[in-house]
């Protein structure tokens, strides 16, 4: 691996642990400003200071959450975008490139890609793009890969394998995908990708419980972290949650003990 993309993915994972948890604060191009993205510098300071890794955002933003104080949290910048006014909500565009992320001082790129929709031929495309550019630049790059489209189930456990193997095949270096539901099947999603994969949070769940349990058994599958958004920063207490899902995922605790850290 080319040194500079060690040296920024040293600032997304932990060194102890090889692990990251990563809070996508991404969601206002898609949704909105929804609460707890409408101001991002309180809500990056709250899971910064709960052991968040690093957040994703969008270029138009990162002024508006850099803190230049207190802990220090890694800085991903996301390239893809769609709405959920658009026709087709499973369309991604670009909408930066690898060399502004440099200008922002980014740590790392993301990129979502959606395959099996009806736009997956130039999704891979822009993917591979940006995979080259990551390697003529030394920057790393995450590729949220999601199996969707018309009659797929997002969280069959072949589909999912199949979308985290793109990523790989096309140069990733992290990849976020969905819980396939049980450590076994996901535990063959994880298998089949040499690089780390980090869950998803998905939906807003109504349960902590079931958001610290999700995690665990992604853990025990072998994955290599997180990246969760809404069940981060729209919890009751964003820097709470962000302690008990580190804690699970960095110190190799149990579901049961990041409950007592949610409680306080």
């Amino acid at each position: 691996m080319e040194i500079g993309k060690r040296i920024r993915l040293e600032r997304i994972i932990n060194r102890d642990s090889g692990n990251t948890v990563i809070v996508p604060l991404d969601h206002g191009v898609s949704m909105g400003p929804i609460e707890g993205i409408i101001d991002l510098r309180k809500t990056i300071n709250a899971v910064a200071e709960g052991g968040a890794n690093a957040v994703v955002v969008h270029k138009g933003v990162v002024a508006f959450g850099h803190r230049g104080y207190g802990k220090d949290v890694g800085l991903i910048l996301h390239l893809s975008a769609s709405t959920m006014l658009s026709p087709d909500p499973n369309e991604k565009v670009l909408v930066a490139s690898v060399e502004e992320a440099i200008k922002h001082g980014a740590d790392a790129v993301s990129v979502h890609i959606n395959v099996g929709s009806k736009t997956e031929a130039e999704q891979l495309m822009k993917l591979g793009k940006i995979s080259r550019d990551c390697r003529e630049w030394g920057m790393p790059l995450l590729a949220m890969m999601y199996p969707r489209g018309e009659g797929i189930n997002q969280f069959d456990e072949k589909a999912v394998a199949l979308a985290v193997r793109v990523g790989v095949e096309l140069g990733a270096d992290i990849i976020k995908t969905n819980f396939t539901g049980s450590v076994e099947s996901f535990r063959k999603v994880v298998e089949g990708s040499p690089v780390p994969v980090v869950v998803a949070g998905g939906e807003r769940m109504d349960s902590a419980e079931d958001i610290l349990r999700m995690v665990e058994m992604a853990m025990d599958a072998g994955a290599r972290g997180v990246a969760i958004g809404r069940n981060v920063f729209q919890a009751e207490n964003p820097t709470l949650m962000t302690k008990a899902i580190s804690l699970i995922v960095h110190e190799n605790g149990t579901w049961k003990e990041a409950l007592e850290v949610l409680r306080g």
